[in-house]
């Protein structure tokens, strides 16, 4: 008698293949980079051909400044899931569940609010006045009635008007923080977008930050 052949589970496709969208200020991180180059250029020099005091004054420098120009310059981000929002800021990491997102706002600076009333500022989306005031000409410009090179018409000599690539008429992070809403009132009600705010705090920043400090003030009071 045969016995029959145990078949074997159907794999199952995980909960969710979506990755996060990734949003960090480019000018930060180039700024970031020529920072660090240049301190640590300026401090390795003092380092090694430094006399007296003056290298003990460039490593205190160095682990003053190399984590703090790191912190508000290349660590920003802004991580956007299909269950939850993370924010990176420059001392501390937000993980907050779209059930728990209550607004994203956007004024003179980028913020998310919690249902708790908390709110959390995006530093990797920063506002540009400059940006917007460009876009609001823009859509000024693509709303006149009768504007020769309209989208959809054609210019003085039958081919799209300048205008039409004149840029978008929305201000970069005003287009972000759209996107975010949009996330929000997708996935807000989702059962596995439910949970708890969690705060984590960049000790890997705040501790060389302040021994840097302390090695400052040390050298300075005894100088």
């Amino acid at each position: 008698m045969t016995t029959p052949d145990h078949q074997s589970p159907a794999p199952q496709p995980p909960a969710s293949t979506a990755r996060d969208l990734i949003y960090r200020s480019p000018l930060a991180l180039v700024a970031g980079v020529l920072l660090l180059v240049l301190i640590g250029w300026l401090g390795i020099d003092a380092l090694i051909g430094g006399h007296g005091r003056a290298p003990w004054f460039a490593l205190a420098g160095l682990i003053l400044l190399v984590p703090l120009v790191t912190a508000f310059t290349l660590r920003p981000a802004v991580f956007s899931g299909e269950d939850r929002l993370r924010v990176r800021n420059p001392f501390r990491s937000v993980s907050l569940p779209w059930g728990e997102v209550a607004s994203v706002r956007s004024g003179y600076t980028n913020e998310v609010v919690a249902n708790s009333g908390t709110k959390y500022q995006l530093w990797a989306i920063p506002v540009s006045l400059r940006d917007r005031k460009k876009a609001a000409r823009r859509q000024s410009k693509a709303d006149r009635p009768g504007r020769p090179g309209r989208s959809g018409g054609f210019g003085l000599f039958g081919g799209l008007g300048a205008d039409d690539h004149d840029g978008p008429t929305r201000a970069e992070s005003d287009r972000i923080v759209e996107d975010l809403r949009t996330t929000l009132e997708r996935r807000g009600k989702a059962r596995s977008a439910q949970g708890e705010v969690s705060v984590r705090w960049a000790y890997e920043v705040i501790a060389p930050t302040i021994a840097g400090a302390v090695l400052l003030l040390v050298l300075l009071a005894t100088g």
